[in-house]
């Protein structure tokens, strides 16, 4: 079974069901996903929302490894995502020497502002964490109160690990940045990081006909 996390955000509520979909569709192996949704979690994460948490979902997904117990793997999607194949070709990239496995993205955002009007905000890792495979036995330090009381880099950039060793690589195509990077083809799964087709001003990005027809096939 692979188990899959995505961030719940109940402004972008088709795009979760969107990209859910698309992993669905693709996938050649059985799939559980669960929302990241607060109001599932409030026992557990009580954090307050501030002015820089852009999603609902910006600090409540480090909470996974204490939802699977501290046992096995899980992968975390932001919900602006369209996967574009097989999430066992993912899968089969686990490697146990690390804790997480992250796209390390090296690059400074070309706009000020995102989605909603909505700071973008630059720092070192950016993105790395909106697609994560986790090895949920080395991610004990996640527990509910260091999630609840650390700084959001604290969180963002792993310093929850002992040492950035505990980091492993995936190719850029499992987290392709929409906008950011030159449309790639050969993209596994995309990220509509500045804002999805699901906005009205962001309807004709790069991949967008690929989302409407996921979309589309899935009201039927």
């Amino acid at each position: 079974m692979i188990n899959i996390f995505i961030g719940y955000d109940s402004k972008e509520k088709a795009a979760f069901s969107t990209l859910a979909y698309s992993i669905l569709k693709n996938s050649t192996q059985p799939i559980a996903i669960t929302p990241i949704y607060l109001e599932n979690i409030k026992d557990d994460f009580v954090r307050e929302r501030t002015a820089l948490s852009s999603t609902e979902f910006s600090f409540s997904r480090f909470i996974i490894p204490h939802l699977m117990n501290y046992q096995g793997w899980a992968l975390f999607m932001d919900c602006d995502m369209l996967m574009r194949t097989d999430i066992n070709e993912l899968w089969r990239l686990r490697d146990d020497k690390y804790a997480v496995q992250v796209c390390q993205h090296d690059y400074t955002p070309k706009n000020n502002t995102k989605f909603l009007g909505q700071t973008q905000t630059a720092y070192p890792k950016k993105n790395w964490s909106s697609f994560m495979l986790m090895n949920c036995a080395k991610c004990s330090t996640l527990t509910p109160d260091y999630i609840n009381s650390a700084s959001g880099l604290q969180l963002h950039q792993f310093k929850w690990l002992e040492n950035e060793d505990k980091i492993g690589t995936l190719p850029l195509e499992w987290n392709w940045l929409v906008g950011e990077y030159e449309k790639n083809n050969e993209a596994k799964n995309v990220h509509f990081t500045e804002g999805g087709p699901w906005f009205k001003d962001y309807k004709d990005v790069d991949y967008a006909d690929e989302w409407f027809n996921y979309y589309k096939e899935q009201q039927v």
